[in-house]
């Protein structure tokens, strides 16, 4: 077993307002819980966590944590969208999924990821639905 750590930065978020969606913020899933929430008027968000590599029972590559979800063989994790109101609780509308298996061999043999996405789909609502390069860019973490 072995770290992975990512890195995840978006940019061009959507805005607090979308279509019927008001105070919106976007974070990784950790369980069920989103973290690090950032809302949707940021100039971008950061998120930063580490995942377990390990070898699964078959001889493949497979990824374990908190943030880590899917069956083995297509893990991934999601960014989540929600609206959270002043003092009130976060109401998740949409996600993100963002997939291991798209990691370049590179980013897995050094043992950390850096990956940048625009958050903001062609109709200019929160992107969502699963997200795979070029949507997503992956290189070395600096």
């Amino acid at each position: 077993m072995s770290s992975l750590s990512l890195r995840v930065t978006g940019r061009d978020l959507p805005g607090l307002t979308c279509g019927p969606h008001q105070h919106v913020h976007v974070g990784v899933q950790r369980g069920r819980e989103p973290e690090g929430l950032a809302p949707g008027d940021a100039a971008e968000a950061v998120w930063e966590f580490t995942v377990t590599r390990t070898t699964a029972p078959d001889g493949t590559l497979d990824f374990r944590g908190p943030h880590v979800q899917g069956r083995r063989g297509a893990r991934f994790f999601y960014l989540t969208w929600g609206e959270l109101p002043p003092g009130g609780p976060f109401g998740m509308f949409r996600r993100i999924k963002v997939f291991f298996d798209d990691l370049p061999a590179p980013v897995l043999e050094l043992g950390s990821a850096s990956g940048s996405l625009g958050l903001t789909d062609s109709c200019g609502m929160p992107l969502c639905g699963a997200v795979r390069p070029p949507v997503i860019t992956w290189s070395p973490a600096a």
